[in-house]
């Protein structure tokens, strides 16, 4: 697997952003802010994730999806520590991510990765996606906002 980042005339793989972000316009606005990188085998993409500066020395990695037929093989892991060593790189000294309430397995790889619990947007997803959003019988209503110190 290669993961590299796209070159800004490149189509973003957006079937694939909208599967972890159900909002085209917020996939649209961050990722023109964004560095968008995508993991691929033989020359067909598996995975993509997003890294947003947010402020001097901090960048959030503000979407991360697999396709759904390779879910369950490390790739989200590797993204996520590919994801790390970027910002690492780049200077920055602290990655920080965000994801539902109701997002059990991406909640358990984060801390997996050794990101930290810091904050709870009560309301979030209520305030800024106009559909209800479920997942595993959870409807997602609140950012649980994680962090590390790189």
């Amino acid at each position: 697997m290669d993961i590299r980042k796209l070159n800004k005339f490149e189509a973003r793989p957006l079937d694939l952003l909208l599967s972890a972000d159900p909002s085209q316009n917020s996939i649209n606005n961050y990722v023109k802010r964004g560095l968008c990188f995508v993991a691929e085998e033989q020359q067909k993409v598996i995975g993509v994730f997003v890294l947003l500066p947010t402020r001097p020395e901090t960048i959030e990695l503000i979407n991360i999806a697999v396709t759904e037929e390779r879910q369950g093989e490390g790739i989200g892991r590797q993204l996520v520590l590919a994801a790390i060593e970027k910002a690492k790189i780049d200077g920055y000294k602290i990655i920080e991510v965000g994801t539902g309430n109701s997002s059990i397995g991406p909640l358990t790889l984060y801390q997996k990765c050794h990101f930290r619990i810091t904050g709870v947007d009560i309301n979030f997803f209520t305030k800024h996606y106009a559909k209800e959003i479920f997942e595993n019988g959870i409807q997602c209503i609140d950012m649980i906002r994680l962090s590390q110190d790189l």
